[in-house]
Parts: structure tokens; sequence; C-alpha cells
């Protein structure tokens, strides 16, 4: 298997009138939390999460706010502290949420929920644990959609290899630096792959940037018109957002469900379930690092791996952090297990 094309799928579901428009991304987070809506109130009727089914709603609630409110503060520590600003803080609609800030988030929330209820705290971190891989799995997938977080340059017979119309070549190539309006961008996109006709995206293009330069649309669409050609200077990467999506999505998730029903009988004490996705997470996020295009603002011309910490990536030091945290949970959670039948709590 050799390169394959991206297919440059509208990040907009539905372009509505006006600056609101559905976007995959947002839709994707709205699947995540129905997901794990759907498996809390199963483990509430499995009694695995000892709260009543009605309570489940007011538990994604404090999962959202986590997941929101964690994801963008730890970006703005971990990747951009310029976002210590309140006003660019607040503008979570120009991106920027962090995976590691999200999850601390989540565990601040289900803690919170946990003492507000009365609850073991690490057996709501467990729940969201078992929860989180579907959502995981479907953001990946937006992020795929986007053209964001992609992967490292590779060859073009490396299997999946694709050349993205986001890479920092290609938008070069395309004057899309001109531009500076998001989803005038996607629109050239768009056009430059065949999907819609100019004529279906004139009108609703911006003259000025928000710069206040004029948009020099007719030589951007010359080279729209010529994306087949000028596209054998765009390097190719590899898909990363695919592989986190296998990885740390859908593997993790074969993982969680596999561990759960082997001890359905006999479960792990509070913080197991959790431990588990926070180890096996960490590992397979950490792989991948080695796949993903380092962060800019991490790289310059003495380092363009992008490294902080003893040649590791920002994305494989919190991983490691994650690691650390996941095996100790996982030995919480093996001590605190039921003893088998036949046994005593020494397991004498």
């Amino acid at each position: 298997m050799g390169p394959i094309e991206f297919p440059a799928w509208d990040p907009v579901l539905l372009d509505l009138p006006g600056p609101i428009d559905i976007r995959w991304y947002g839709l994707m987070y709205i699947v995540a939390f129905l997901a794990a809506q759907t498996i809390f109130v199963r483990l509430a009727r499995a009694r695995f999460l000892p709260i009543p089914e009605q309570a489940v709603g007011d538990l994604v609630f404090y999962a959202i706010l986590g997941t929101i409110l964690g994801g963008r503060f730890g970006y703005a520590l971990f990747y951009d502290q310029g976002l210590a600003d309140p006003l660019r803080l607040i503008r979570v609609w120009e991106g920027g949420l962090s995976f590691h800030g999200g999850l601390i988030g989540v565990v601040v929330a289900m803690a919170w929920f946990a003492r507000k209820h009365r609850l073991p705290i690490g057996r709501v971190v467990d729940a969201a644990g078992l929860a989180v891989t579907p959502g995981v799995f479907a953001v990946r997938i937006a992020n795929f959609i986007n053209g964001e977080l992609y992967g490292r340059i590779t060859t073009a017979d490396t299997p999946l290899a694709m050349q993205f119309p986001t890479d920092g070549k290609a938008r070069t190539l395309l004057m899309l630096d001109y531009v500076g309006h998001k989803r005038d961008e996607e629109l050239a996109v768009q056009y430059a792959y065949g999907h819609v006709g100019w004529e279906d995206i004139e009108a609703s293009l911006h003259q000025q940037s928000p710069y206040g330069r004029e948009i020099p649309w007719t030589a951007i669409r010359e080279r729209l018109d010529a994306w087949d050609t000028l596209r054998s200077d765009v390097p190719y990467r590899h898909p990363s957002q695919l592989y986190e999506a296998m990885g740390e999505g859908l593997l993790m998730g074969i993982v969680l469900f596999v561990s759960y029903r082997l001890t359905r009988h006999r479960p792990l004490g509070p913080w197991g379930y959790g431990g588990i996705f926070a180890l096996g997470y960490g590992i397979v996020r950490f792989g991948i690092e080695f796949l993903r295009q380092p962060d800019s603002q991490f790289r310059d011309q003495d380092d363009p791996v992008g490294t902080v910490l003893l040649g590791m990536t920002m994305g494989q030091t919190l991983c490691v952090a994650m690691m650390v945290a996941g095996a100790a949970a996982i030995l919480v959670g093996f001590r605190g297990r039921a003893p088998a039948p036949g046994q005593t709590a020494a397991g004498a």
C-alpha cells in the first residue's frame, strides 16, 4: 500500500447564514459526550458507578465543563502562554485545546462531582476512563477532516502517506497566507479539489484580509486551478490523526472494554480502570509523537524536533507523567480489589 489522496472533506457540515456554522469538529464533541453518557448509564445500571441513572446528566455536565476549561487552560499553560491574556483565553472558537489539560480538568471535575454526591473519587474517575475512548476516536477524526495535527514528513511509498493542503508548503504555493479568514481558506481548498465551483463560493469570499490588505483572489484562483501540478512540491506526511484515532481511541477502547469484562465478577478497586486508560494512552501517544509533526512553538533551527525535556517533545513529556500516574493508579486499584471468593481481605 502506497500513498493515498487526502479526501479534503469540508470541515463545515452545514454552512449557515451568518458567522455560525455547524462544523464536524463541534459535532464530534457532541458525539463524544453522548457516547460517554450512554456508557455512564450502563455503568450506573451495573452498579459499578454508584449513582442513580437520573444523576448521569449532571455527571456529563461536569465532564463537559472539565474538558473545555481544562483543555483551554492546559493549552495556555503547556503550549501558548500568550493565552494568559483573558481576552484571548475566552476565544475558544479560534482553536487551542490540550488533551492533557482536558484530562486534568476532567479529573478535577470528577472529584468535584464525587465530593458533592459523597462518592469514591477513584470510582468516578474509573467511569470517566471507561467512557472517554469513543470521544477520543471521534475528535481525532475531526482533526483529520480539518487537516490539522498532521504527521511528520515521510516518503511517497509510506503506507497511507498524504499531501495535506494545510501543510505550510501547500499554503505558500496556494497563496493562502494572504487570506487570513479561516472559512475563506477552507472554501478555497474545496475549490482546488473540485468539490465546489468558483461561482458557488465567490460571493461569500472576503475581499480584505483581517489586516486590511486586499486579498489577491485572481492570483490565488490561478494557483488553486493549478493544484494538481503544484502538489508535486508538497511533501508527503504521516496521517497521524488517523494513527491517534486508531491507537488512542479504538485500541484503548478495546483494552478497557476487555479489562472491564474480564474483571466484572471481581472488579479492580477505585482508580484501577482510570489508571489503565492513563498508562495505555500515555504509551500509545508517546510512540505516535515520533510520527506527529512537532509543535511549531517549540521548534527552531537548532531544534527542529521541538524537544522540551531530555530529548522529548511536550506531548511525550506529558505522557510520561500520565504513565507514572497511571501505573500508580493501577497498583492502587489492585490493592483495593475485593478478595476472591473463599479468600480473606489479606488474600490468605
